[in-house]
Protein backbone atom coordinates (compact mmCIF):
# COMPACT_ATOMS: atom_id res chain seq x y z
CA UNK A 1 0.00 0.00 0.00
CA UNK A 2 1.54 3.33 -1.23
CA UNK A 3 2.40 5.67 1.68
CA UNK A 4 0.23 8.68 0.75
CA UNK A 5 -0.81 10.11 4.04
CA UNK A 6 -1.00 14.07 4.45
CA UNK A 7 -1.98 14.07 8.03
CA UNK A 8 -2.10 11.68 10.78
CA UNK A 9 -4.91 11.35 13.76
CA UNK A 10 -3.60 10.67 17.19
CA UNK A 11 -6.28 10.65 19.71
CA UNK A 12 -6.27 12.58 22.62
CA UNK A 13 -6.57 12.41 26.69
CA UNK A 14 -9.86 13.55 28.11
CA UNK A 15 -8.14 15.83 29.78
CA UNK A 16 -7.26 17.20 26.35
CA UNK A 17 -10.00 17.36 24.40
CA UNK A 18 -13.65 15.57 24.61
CA UNK A 19 -13.19 11.70 24.51
CA UNK A 20 -12.77 10.22 20.97
CA UNK A 21 -11.59 13.60 19.86
CA UNK A 22 -8.46 13.37 17.82
CA UNK A 23 -5.79 15.94 16.60
CA UNK A 24 -4.79 15.89 12.85
CA UNK A 25 -1.07 16.74 12.35
CA UNK A 26 1.13 17.13 9.69
CA UNK A 27 3.01 13.88 8.81
CA UNK A 28 6.47 15.67 9.58
CA UNK A 29 5.65 16.62 13.21
CA UNK A 30 3.69 13.22 14.00
CA UNK A 31 7.45 11.63 13.07
CA UNK A 32 9.52 14.04 15.24
CA UNK A 33 6.69 13.81 17.98
CA UNK A 34 7.78 10.07 17.80
CA UNK A 35 11.37 10.11 17.94
CA UNK A 36 11.30 12.83 20.78
CA UNK A 37 8.43 10.49 22.68
CA UNK A 38 11.26 8.23 22.03
CA UNK A 39 13.74 9.34 23.43
CA UNK A 40 12.47 11.40 25.66
CA UNK A 41 11.21 8.61 27.83
CA UNK A 42 14.17 6.73 27.58
CA UNK A 43 16.56 9.38 28.87
CA UNK A 44 14.07 9.89 31.57
CA UNK A 45 14.29 5.64 32.53
CA UNK A 46 15.58 5.34 35.81
CA UNK A 47 16.95 1.72 34.96
CA UNK A 48 19.04 3.60 32.14
CA UNK A 49 20.55 5.67 34.15
CA UNK A 50 21.81 3.37 36.55
CA UNK A 51 22.90 0.72 33.99
CA UNK A 52 24.75 3.24 31.93
CA UNK A 53 26.61 4.56 35.50
CA UNK A 54 27.63 1.39 36.22
CA UNK A 55 28.41 0.67 32.57
CA UNK A 56 31.35 3.95 32.91
CA UNK A 57 32.12 3.01 36.43
CA UNK A 58 33.37 -0.91 35.60
CA UNK A 59 35.03 0.21 31.90
CA UNK A 60 36.96 2.75 34.34
CA UNK A 61 37.83 -0.11 36.49
CA UNK A 62 39.03 -2.52 33.57
CA UNK A 63 40.90 0.68 32.17
CA UNK A 64 38.84 1.15 28.75
CA UNK A 65 38.18 4.39 29.64
CA UNK A 66 40.48 7.27 32.09
CA UNK A 67 39.28 6.30 35.93
CA UNK A 68 38.25 9.87 36.56
CA UNK A 69 34.61 11.09 37.58
CA UNK A 70 34.45 13.40 34.78
CA UNK A 71 35.54 10.80 32.02
CA UNK A 72 32.70 8.55 33.60
CA UNK A 73 30.44 10.85 33.25
CA UNK A 74 30.90 11.92 30.38
CA UNK A 75 30.69 8.22 29.35
CA UNK A 76 27.60 7.25 30.99
CA UNK A 77 25.84 10.21 29.00
CA UNK A 78 27.12 9.04 26.11
CA UNK A 79 25.93 5.51 26.56
CA UNK A 80 22.31 6.99 27.77
CA UNK A 81 21.90 9.16 24.89
CA UNK A 82 23.18 6.72 22.18
CA UNK A 83 20.41 4.63 23.60
CA UNK A 84 17.77 7.04 23.83
CA UNK A 85 18.91 8.32 19.92
CA UNK A 86 18.12 4.81 19.23
CA UNK A 87 14.68 4.27 21.13
CA UNK A 88 13.24 8.01 19.35
CA UNK A 89 14.75 6.04 16.09
CA UNK A 90 12.89 2.65 16.61
CA UNK A 91 9.74 4.59 17.46
CA UNK A 92 9.58 6.49 14.15
CA UNK A 93 10.56 3.77 11.87
CA UNK A 94 7.59 1.75 14.00
CA UNK A 95 4.97 4.84 13.06
CA UNK A 96 6.36 4.30 9.89
CA UNK A 97 5.47 0.51 9.54
CA UNK A 98 2.32 1.08 11.13
CA UNK A 99 1.07 3.72 8.87
CA UNK A 100 2.89 1.81 5.44
CA UNK A 101 1.58 -1.59 6.85
CA UNK A 102 4.88 -3.35 6.83
CA UNK A 103 4.93 -6.88 8.46
CA UNK A 104 6.11 -6.87 12.15
CA UNK A 105 7.81 -10.07 12.03
CA UNK A 106 10.33 -9.55 8.76
CA UNK A 107 10.97 -6.01 11.02
CA UNK A 108 12.07 -7.95 14.09
CA UNK A 109 13.60 -10.72 12.58
CA UNK A 110 15.94 -8.63 10.50
CA UNK A 111 16.83 -6.82 14.06
CA UNK A 112 17.37 -9.25 15.24
CA UNK A 113 19.80 -10.69 12.85
CA UNK A 114 21.92 -7.28 12.56
CA UNK A 115 22.10 -8.12 16.32
CA UNK A 116 23.82 -11.38 15.84
CA UNK A 117 26.34 -10.16 13.04
CA UNK A 118 27.05 -6.63 14.93
CA UNK A 119 27.78 -9.15 17.52
CA UNK A 120 30.69 -11.00 15.77
CA UNK A 121 32.51 -7.78 15.25
CA UNK A 122 31.90 -5.75 18.47
CA UNK A 123 34.50 -5.63 21.01
CA UNK A 124 32.89 -8.08 24.11
CA UNK A 125 33.42 -4.71 26.96
CA UNK A 126 30.38 -3.82 25.31
CA UNK A 127 28.30 -6.58 24.11
CA UNK A 128 26.73 -7.38 27.05
CA UNK A 129 26.03 -3.34 28.28
CA UNK A 130 23.90 -3.54 24.61
CA UNK A 131 22.29 -6.25 25.48
CA UNK A 132 20.98 -5.28 29.00
CA UNK A 133 20.28 -1.62 27.38
CA UNK A 134 17.47 -3.23 25.00
CA UNK A 135 15.71 -4.79 28.37
CA UNK A 136 16.11 -1.33 30.43
CA UNK A 137 14.93 0.45 28.10
CA UNK A 138 11.50 -0.67 28.15
CA UNK A 139 10.78 0.11 31.63
CA UNK A 140 8.27 1.90 33.61
CA UNK A 141 8.47 5.45 31.90
CA UNK A 142 8.52 4.41 28.15
CA UNK A 143 6.20 1.72 27.88
CA UNK A 144 2.90 3.29 28.50
CA UNK A 145 3.51 6.25 26.60
CA UNK A 146 5.18 4.02 23.31
CA UNK A 147 2.04 1.77 23.63
CA UNK A 148 -0.17 4.66 23.50
CA UNK A 149 1.34 5.91 21.03
CA UNK A 150 1.19 2.69 18.89
CA UNK A 151 -2.17 1.91 19.28
CA UNK A 152 -3.85 5.68 18.97
CA UNK A 153 -2.25 5.55 16.13
CA UNK A 154 -3.18 2.10 14.34
CA UNK A 155 -6.93 3.12 15.63
CA UNK A 156 -6.99 6.63 13.91
CA UNK A 157 -5.11 5.01 10.41
CA UNK A 158 -7.81 3.38 7.97
CA UNK A 159 -7.31 -0.15 6.87
CA UNK A 160 -4.91 -0.82 10.52
CA UNK A 161 -6.39 -2.86 13.13
CA UNK A 162 -5.03 -1.76 16.68
CA UNK A 163 -4.38 -5.53 17.57
CA UNK A 164 -2.55 -6.05 14.78
CA UNK A 165 -0.77 -3.04 14.03
CA UNK A 166 -0.86 -0.82 16.89
CA UNK A 167 1.52 -3.37 19.00
CA UNK A 168 5.28 -4.07 18.70
CA UNK A 169 7.05 -0.83 18.96
CA UNK A 170 8.14 -1.94 22.58
CA UNK A 171 10.28 -4.63 20.36
CA UNK A 172 11.49 -2.05 18.00
CA UNK A 173 12.70 0.28 21.31
CA UNK A 174 14.44 -3.51 22.66
CA UNK A 175 15.99 -4.19 19.62
CA UNK A 176 17.49 -1.06 18.64
CA UNK A 177 19.60 0.06 21.04
CA UNK A 178 21.52 -3.46 21.45
CA UNK A 179 21.66 -2.25 17.35
CA UNK A 180 23.33 1.15 18.17
CA UNK A 181 25.70 0.53 21.26
CA UNK A 182 26.99 -2.79 19.26
CA UNK A 183 28.36 0.23 16.79
CA UNK A 184 29.10 2.35 19.02
CA UNK A 185 31.59 0.24 20.90
CA UNK A 186 33.08 -0.84 17.27
CA UNK A 187 32.74 3.68 16.39
CA UNK A 188 34.40 4.62 20.30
Amino acid sequence: MPFQARTIRLPCSSYLALPGEAFDFGVTFSFAFAFALGFGTTVAEPALIAVTEEAARIMAIEGVIVDEPSVCRRYAIALRYTVAASVGTAILVGVLRILRGWSLPAIIISGYVTVVVLTAFAPKWIVGIAYDSGGVTTSTVTVPLVTALGVGLAMNTPGRNPMMDGFGLIAFASISPMIFLLIFGMVV
